[in-house]
């Protein structure tokens, strides 16, 4: 069984915090990384399980009300489901149980998305600099945009169904290498009018099934031994994982609230443009 150094789970911890919730896309610059280093950076199924772990431990600190509401109106909404199917009644929507909903019809079309595009991404995206590159360009783009929009003011109340499903489709589609989940989504809220701090909030609560899914979906691939040869490293590389990205996300939220979030745009406009020219000409 491979073993892994603490200095490298570290520097993946560290990785992992900041790219995760940063826009500007982490799997695309884990394919840039292996690039520049000439060398796959393949790690264990069950170390990148816990690196998805402790950055969901960020997401769980920052927004633990929102996260225990949401579990608790979870429970609610299965009572009362098999209530209203029993006694033919009405299901009561207040804001909580309105949010819980936003959520899972946001996360169906980013399962389909994901599932679907999985193996093409795994054949263009991962060996090539090109696509990586116009993927950066284009979450650039996104980002830059966002200071053109009009001030939206649509809270949780003035949702509509219509805009959670288009976030979804959006998350969906950053699962391209390039593509930032955190910019690309808050972006769409933007555009669909959410107000700053909610289509914030809302972005970074969609992404815990999303990041849970992608994590169960390694499950198969993990190895008890593993986990015995490499406990203490794993163990550093999650804990810097969610230290490094609970600082990012209340950075995001401070960013948010300044009307600075589209800065990120420059500097994937620049690296994208260097990854364009880079593949063209290796």
């Amino acid at each position: 069984m491979e073993t892994i150094g603490y200095l490298q789970a570290l520097i993946m911890g560290l990785v992992q915090g900041l790219t995760e919730f940063l826009p500007v896309s982490s799997s695309g610059h884990l394919v840039l990384s292996k690039f520049i280093l000439g060398a796959q950076l393949d790690t264990s199924a069950l170390f990148e399980i816990l690196l998805h772990v402790g950055t969901l431990v960020a997401v769980f600190i920052v927004f633990w009300k929102d996260v225990w509401s949401l579990i608790r109106e979870g429970i609610f909404l299965i009572r009362d489901l098999i209530v209203c199917l029993l006694r033919k009644k009405k299901l009561m929507l207040y804001p909580e149980r309105k949010m819980l909903l936003f959520i899972i019809l946001a996360s169906i079309p980013t399962a389909i998305l994901g599932l679907l595009m999985e193996k093409f991404l795994e054949d263009l995206f991962l060996s090539s600099l090109i696509a990586v590159g116009f993927a950066l360009l284009v979450t650039g783009t996104f980002l830059l945009l966002i200071r053109k929009l009009p001030q939206g003011h649509k809270k949780l109340p003035q949702m509509k169904g219509r805009d959670a499903f288009t976030i979804g489709i959006i998350q969906g589609i950053a699962t391209i290498p390039g593509i930032s989940r955190s910019g690309s989504t808050v972006a769409a809220g933007l555009f669909c009018g959410l107000d700053k701090e909610f289509a914030f909030r809302f972005s970074f609560l969609m992404s815990i099934p999303a990041i849970l899914g992608a994590a169960v979906l390694k499950l198969t691939d993990v190895s008890g031994a593993d986990l015995a040869t490499n406990a203490g490293p794993y163990l550093i590389g999650m804990i810097v994982a969610a230290l490094t990205g609970y600082l990012c996300v209340k950075w995001l939220r401070n960013l948010i609230q300044k009307n600075q979030f589209h800065y990120f745009g420059y500097y994937c406009l620049v690296v994208g443009m260097l990854s364009v020219i880079w593949g063209i000409f290796q």
